[in-house]
């Protein structure tokens, strides 16, 4: 009998096909047959999600953000498990170990590359969706709360103000981030010159380890207690909680909002924002949100500066710092919207002016994208000159962004090696470029071509020696591991770009806690050599 190539290839795929079908089966029967054994409380079936149930597809992108991570050619995962309880996700650990399964983590579903529920570099994999540990437990007393993993820093902020009008918390603008995994690469917010990061302003953690053991900090240790703040999510256990220390915010704080086009002088005002955005009153955020806009000629488009501020006092005290130190803004009292600090939040996050802080207990998201992200920090002035052969490069594109953060205040303050997060004293602010669609992969490698381009382009003008990235804004262009492992030397070319120096000292404590590398992605710090 004679075969042709076609019906070969078609019968290699289908037993291809029956055998990973089979794979799935045995990884979905074990690991729930596991899960019975090793639990201390009963796991109702409900909390496990295999891709041939009814909710799979709609849990798997409950959160996600990114939606070049949903799309069907993407590896997608055999089960998700969303415990209930610590113990669930000890027993989860404990089975994914002894069965050999690979493992992603997701609290908030934010990450850029979606490694926290996609793996490209490992099959079967499996989820585990944190997003029904959400307990927030707020003691004004101590100045303290304890939020697990799944909360969203929204709800967090809500929680806070439900109990003092005069407390706060530094951490994120983007109010439904996972606090689980946004403490873990920094947490940077409105408030950071004031008060530093959120992982500046931790005081105790609970997590699940390698071995499945659930840690305190006194329990990890140091080292491990060090690492996890900071170091980036998914690489030295799983987050249970985290024990937060909360802030003292005025009664009434003040936000504005003051836009420059280039035709209005924009690209001398962010020269000059530059040059005083890190020096500022410490109790000042101002941050450049950069976006096209149509322009006043019908079909040609210009460039929006939007100076978007937080100052933590009132209206006339802002309006003496900015005509002291920042006159060049022309800032005036109708431009100065006094409010609560909880209100500050929805402001800063971009929410209409009528919304309720109600809105922060829905959790979700609604804006869902297609988008690639890159980040830089940058530590000398930009040139007027090199401004404008961006903006000529960031109008070639259909939907990019910029968001330009300051630093200095509490940030110069805090020593490179406190956390793993090293970019504190010399940074004048870092900036995060994006490029977002709305076609799906169609035309995705046009967008993406052209960030990279972009990326490209402002190379001779941020830091170097590494150039640095923010862990919390992934970017897989820099480097990846390998399935299972990677040698430190190729690990540390992407790694020096998040952590510099303290790259090395988060491999000793992988090496310790984790040096099988049970927890590992494609960008997880990899321990010196695995031991079975």
């Amino acid at each position: 009998m004679v075969f042709t190539l076609k019906y070969i290839f078609s019968l290699v795929s289908v037993l291809f096909l029956s055998a990973s079908l089979t794979t799935s089966v045995l990884v979905q029967e074990n690991f729930a047959n596991c899960l019975s054994v090793n639990s201390n409380l009963s796991i109702p079936i409900s909390t496990i999600y295999t891709n041939d149930s009814s909710s799979f597809t709609s849990i798997l992108q409950s959160s996600a953000q990114n939606l070049r991570y949903l799309v069907p050619s993407v590896p997608k995962p055999v089960i998700i498990f969303t415990p209930l309880t610590e113990f669930h996700v000890q027993a989860a650990v404990i089975c994914a170990r002894k069965l050999g399964i690979h493992v992603r983590v997701r609290s908030g579903g934010h990450d850029y590359e979606g490694v926290s529920y996609v793996s490209e570099i490992e099959s079967p994999f499996i989820v585990l969706d944190l997003a029904m540990l959400r307990s927030i437990s707020v003691d004004i007393k101590s100045s303290s709360a304890w939020v697990q993993a799944g909360a969203t820093i929204g709800e967090v902020y809500y929680r806070i103000a439900e109990k003092s009008k005069v407390h706060g918390f530094p951490a994120g603008i983007c109010t439904t981030l996972g606090i689980g995994g946004h403490i873990t690469g920094g947490a940077y917010g409105s408030m950071m010159r004031k008060f530093g990061l959120g992982v500046d302003n931790v005081i105790d953690a609970r997590i699940v380890d390698a071995n499945g053991r659930i840690l305190d900090r006194k329990a990890m240790g140091e080292d491990l207690f060090w690492a996890i703040r900071g170091g980036g999510g998914g690489s030295f256990g799983i987050i249970l909680s985290w024990k937060i220390k909360l802030v003292s915010v005025p009664a009434t704080v003040t936000g504005f909002t003051v836009t420059r086009t280039l035709e209005q002088g924009a690209t001398k005002l962010l020269y000059r924002w530059q040059q005083v955005a890190d020096k500022l009153d410490e109790n000042l955020f101002i941050r450049v949100v950069i976006q096209p806009i149509n322009g006043s000629q019908i079909g040609k488009r210009t460039v929006a500066t939007s100076y978007n501020a937080l100052f933590l006092g009132s209206a006339n005290r802002l309006l003496q710092v900015t005509k002291k130190s920042f006159p060049e803004l022309n800032l005036t009292k109708k431009d100065c919207i006094e409010m609560s600090w909880i209100k500050s939040v929805l402001y800063i996050a971009g929410f209409p002016s009528n919304t309720t802080p109600e809105v922060l207990l829905e959790a979700k998201s609604s804006n869902k994208e297609y988008f690639k992200a890159k980040s830089d920090f940058v530590q000398q002035t930009i040139l007027e000159t090199v401004l404008e052969g961006l903006w000529k490069k960031f109008l070639q594109e259909d939907n990019p962004l910029m968001i330009w953060n300051p630093y200095g205040g509490m940030m110069s303050k805090i020593s490179e090696s406190a956390t793993p997060f090293p970019y504190r004293k010399g940074t004048l602010f870092k900036i995060q470029y994006l490029t977002i669609w709305f076609d799906g992969d169609k035309n995705q490698q046009k967008h993406i071509n052209w960030i990279r381009k972009m990326y490209k382009y402002m190379g001779p003008y941020v830091s170097s020696s590494p150039r640095a990235a923010y862990v919390n804004y992934r970017d897989l262009d820099l480097g990846m591991n390998k399935k299972n492992h990677t040698k430190i030397n190729k690990a540390k070319i992407w790694g020096a770009k998040y952590f510099k120096d303290n790259f090395d000292r988060l491999v000793n404590v992988k090496t310790k806690v984790d040096p099988s590398n049970f927890f590992r992605h494609e960008q997880s710090i990899p321990p010196l050599s695995v031991k079975s």
